[in-house]
């Protein structure tokens, strides 16, 4: 996507073929993490660091923690050979699917 930040690097970004969609009707707008906090704190919905700690227990459940780590680029706590990071890619590629269903039954 392009994106980079002083916060935290990112190398790779999951998500779903429906919030694709949804970031392809807003591309053209900017859109910061400052926005995005004061919309959900403004709507009363779950602000996005509560967002990302639901999605940790989440896929816990549909993949090993590693694989989670590595989806959601905690690269510090992985402690992978470069073989293994490529490893990690394809099994994050497979497990992400299962991942997305487990979420499908909490909605």
């Amino acid at each position: 996507m392009g994106l980079r930040g002083p916060e935290k690097s990112c190398e790779w970004i999951y998500f779903s073929i429906e919030t694709l969609k949804i970031l392809e009707n807003i591309l053209s707008k900017h859109v910061n993490r400052h926005q995005v906090t004061k919309y959900t704190r403004k709507h009363n919905l779950v602000l996005p660091k509560y967002v990302r700690k639901i999605s940790w227990r989440l896929m816990v459940k549909a993949m090993s923690r590693e694989v989670a780590r590595f989806i959601q680029s905690r690269f510090r706590e992985l402690k992978v050979s470069k073989a293994r990071y490529e490893d990690l890619l394809s099994e994050a590629d497979e497990k992400y699917l299962e991942y997305l269903g487990t979420i499908r039954e909490y909605t």
